[in-house]
């Protein structure tokens, strides 16, 4: 079955008011990157007839829609339009190809599927889908230029005042769609997890944040040597570089084949010392069934052990914004400074703004024992920003033989 899906933002409307949609909000399949979308310029580029063109949006009324697709240039184009298991052709005369009524029989998220039925034409622009009739009342749409999917988060609540030392944590992934980040130890220096670049390229990173200006900043140039993080170590194959344009610090990554369903296990030590703190990031060699050393940074204007422990999950490219991406967290554990190990089983849910309004397809829960974030595909339903979750206690702590 073809996946289908479109942004979404509330939009409040009157029963037969008009609703538009913008060409940019669109996706394509089978290849996302098939066609070129974008804010300036709508719909460009459709040479593949193979390829469609997909919206997606949760209807919230039943009843009758209309549904015409705006365009230029492309006057003689015959196009069909799937909706609902419904499928109209038209052809674009004067600017519209008007594809008639379609029958909405229940609310829920909804596929628009648009086709070409002739040769491909790259010549043609789409400007919009434009929909009308009683099923387009209190229809929630994307109509923001961003696609990706939002960004979802757990923070862990840690006993107060524990000096904490290291922050352990496990992440499997259940689908991870390229440009995919799933972030295992989050703390208020940095972050550490794996990613999903292209087809080819999967890595292992740790990242720590420079101090001051850093914060914000985006290029380092700009940033003082005094609140500049500098890289202490790193381990075998490990590339190290800097970071900008969210902030700025150093960053280091492996670049490995971690596996879909396979747990990779992270680890985040520190070190205080005065007024800076050195962050280490080790990760669990599936293969050499060791623990190695990803990097360590020495972090300025610091001198605190790990605090605002979190994870996450984020779809950091928005052509494929609307696949599902599901991950799980855990065991979660933290030792303190004396060596005490103390379980992690709750965890509340938060998202970024994109899932504030334009995207409600982003849920926290707990399966098999640890916490799961799921976010795109547009799955009815959502979790609440804020809500707790707890899952099972393992009451077995990690046994580490860190390098």
């Amino acid at each position: 079955m073809k996946s289908c899906l479109l942004t979404l933002a509330f939009i409040s409307s009157i029963a037969h008011a008009q609703l538009s949609v913008p060409a940019f909000t669109a996706y394509t399949e089978p290849d996302f990157r098939g066609v070129e979308i974008s804010k300036e310029k709508g719909i460009t580029g459709w040479k593949d007839k193979e390829q469609s063109v997909l919206w997606f949006g949760e209807l919230k009324s039943t009843g009758k829609l209309t549904a015409v697709i705006k365009a230029r240039s492309n006057d003689g184009h015959i196009l069909r339009l799937t909706v609902a298991e419904q499928s109209r052709e038209a052809t674009v005369k004067k600017g519209e190809a008007s594809f008639g009524e379609f029958e909405i029989a229940k609310p829920g998220y909804v596929c628009f599927d648009l086709v070409s039925r002739g040769d491909a034409d790259s010549k043609g622009v789409i400007d919009a889908l434009v929909l009308d009739g009683s099923a387009v009342k209190d229809a929630h749409f994307n109509l923001d230029p961003r696609r990706n999917a939002a960004s979802v988060h757990l923070a862990y609540p840690t006993p107060k005042d524990e000096k904490i030392a290291m922050f352990y944590n496990e992440v499997t992934a259940v689908k991870e769609p390229l440009y995919t980040f799933y972030m295992a130890c989050g703390f208020s220096r940095g972050y550490f997890g794996m990613q999903i670049n292209s087809a080819a390229e999967r890595r292992i990173i740790f990242s720590v944040w420079d101090a001051g200006s850093g914060q914000n900043a985006k290029d380092r140039t700009n940033v003082s040597a005094d609140d500049q993080t500098q890289l202490i170590a790193k381990g075998a194959g490990v590339e190290a570089s800097v970071f900008g344009n969210e902030g700025t610090g150093g960053h280091s990554h492996l670049v490995y084949p971690w596996k879909t369903g396979e747990a990779q296990k992270f680890v985040v030590a520190v070190k205080p010392e005065g007024d800076h703190t050195t962050y280490s990031g080790y990760w669990f060699h599936p293969e050499k069934k060791a623990w190695m050393l990803i990097a360590s940074f020495r972090a300025p204007k610091d001198g605190n052990y790990l605090r605002g422990l979190h994870s996450f999950s984020e779809n950091f490219g928005g052509q494929n914004g609307h696949q599902q991406r599901k991950v799980l967290y855990g065991p979660q554990w933290i030792a303190n400074a004396d060596g005490k190990w103390i379980e992690l089983t709750t965890a509340t849910f938060s998202h970024d703004p994109t899932g504030k309004a334009n995207r409600l397809d982003r849920f926290m829960g707990v399966e098999n024992g640890r916490f799961f974030l799921s976010q795109g595909g547009f799955v009815e339903g959502f979790t609440k920003f804020g809500d707790p979750f707890q899952r099972p206690a393992t009451n077995e702590p990690p046994t580490l033989k860190l390098p």
